[in-house]
């Protein structure tokens, strides 16, 4: 079977290809164009481990048009780099993860104003409190931007169900839902299902949206945002898929 590299670097091909079908074995299931395999810019090969995930990968493919833009693929590009990169380091996607436990957006709190601060505890306490409830991790909480050093077993206790993830895929995911979230509390409450994608990202833009209702929107701000809420929402479902779960808005009822 032939190979098809994905593109990489700054130039766009254009679509070369006439059909898309997922092809492959349970547990590595694989995009094939014209029937020639993908390969990451690495040159390994696109194997994915969820027949849904490589369905939807697939799905990016199909709908290029003229030039092949990867800025429209965020799930076959989170599936490089976990291929490329997760794969080969886990131990250091583990760690980059865990010094969020030491920093986590939902710990530090606005000092002024007063309003503010108050909807973060509204929005923010109660998400803590439901991430204690299921693992026993009590988060210190602190105003401004002075650094509170979390417990010993806080930390520990978020490493373990850090260490949960044991696919680099999920371990990808995550990774993603935590850097641009801010938070490893909101990427886990999330991925454990107490937390829907809209709510998760609107928790963690909370400080954004505050300012915007004072000032306005920023229309740069706002494209800026919503691409990376793409790349979120696909690694929400790479990790569902991932999980054997539906990718769809998990808020609880």
């Amino acid at each position: 079977m032939a190979d098809t590299p994905l593109t990489g670097g700054g130039g766009l091909k254009r679509r070369f290809y006439r059909d898309v079908f997922v092809g492959g074995i349970p547990g590595a299931y694989e995009v094939l164009l014209d029937g020639r395999r993908v390969h990451t810019p690495g040159r390994k090969p696109l194997r994915l481990p969820a027949h849904a995930l490589a369905r939807a990968v697939a799905d990016e493919w199909h709908a290029q048009q003229g030039l092949i833009r990867p800025e429209t693929m965020p799930l076959t590009r989170l599936a490089n780099t976990v291929i490329d990169g997760v794969a080969a380091a886990p131990e250091e996607t583990a760690e980059s993860i865990m010094r969020y436990a030491a920093s986590d957006l939902l710990c530090y709190r606005a000092a002024a104003p007063d309003s503010l601060a108050r909807q973060q505890a509204l929005a923010w306490d109660g998400v803590l409190d439901a991430f204690h409830r299921a693992h026993g991790a009590r988060f210190r909480v602190t105003s401004g931007i002075g650094f509170i050093e979390q417990a010993p077993e806080t930390v520990d206790r978020v490493r373990a169900v850090v260490g949960g993830f044991a696919s680099p895929f999920a371990l990808g995911a995550l990774h993603v839902l935590t850097t641009l979230s801010g938070s490893v509390v909101l990427a886990l409450e999330l991925a454990e299902g107490r937390l829907g994608v809209d709510e998760a990202w609107r928790l963690a833009h909370l400080d954004e949206l505050f300012q915007e209702s004072l000032w306005g929107e920023d229309a740069e701000a706002l494209n800026r945002r919503a691409r990376r809420f793409q790349e979120f929402c696909a690694a929400f479902r790479m990790l569902a898929w991932v999980h054997g779960k539906p990718a769809t808005d998990n808020t609880p009822a």
